[in-house]
């Protein structure tokens, strides 16, 4: 069976990085088809938008990408494209599995973990202002609802 994932290079060192990790799904023989679409500093160059609509299409088709780095233009008015990914497609939860390696000594062998992170309100919720020069006040934002959502898939992971 095929399948589709997006592919989002990403700049600076994404295209390289993505280009490895492209080769090294290659080598397990699984059937993929990439198809590429850009974000970040490439996309502003060559589309004048950091998050294309043709991209957020494409993961919400394919429900699956793999972005490498993305860098955000500095300048007013540019969101981070992660961010700008995470509140577009409500991506809430992030995953980071924790996992002891075979033949490779450490204190906790049988370590096996996954810490699960909620990943659009707190600071995530990006409301923040000058309160005077070389002076940002951040709100974090904790809804009950985001809350909840989080730790049912937490239980439920």
């Amino acid at each position: 069976m095929k399948h589709t994932i997006t592919l989002i290079p990403g700049d600076g060192i994404g295209p390289e990085v993505s280009a490895a990790v492209v080769r090294i799904i290659a080598a397990t023989g699984v059937d993929i088809q990439w198809e590429t679409h850009y974000a970040g500093a490439q996309a502003l160059e060559k589309f004048g938008n950091t998050l294309p609509e043709d991209l957020l299409e494409s993961i919400k088709r394919n429900k699956i990408a793999l972005k490498g780095p993305i860098t955000t233009p500095v300048g007013k008015g540019f969101t981070s494209v992660n961010v700008g990914l995470r509140k577009t497609l409500d991506l809430y939860a992030n995953l980071r599995p924790v996992r002891a390696l075979p033949n490779v000594p450490c204190r906790y062998p049988e370590l096996d973990l996954v810490v699960v992170r909620e990943n659009t309100e707190d600071l995530y919720s990006g409301i923040e202002h000058v309160v005077v020069p070389g002076v940002v006040e951040s709100i974090k934002v904790i809804t009950e609802k985001a809350s909840t959502r989080i730790a049912r898939y937490a239980f439920e992971y």
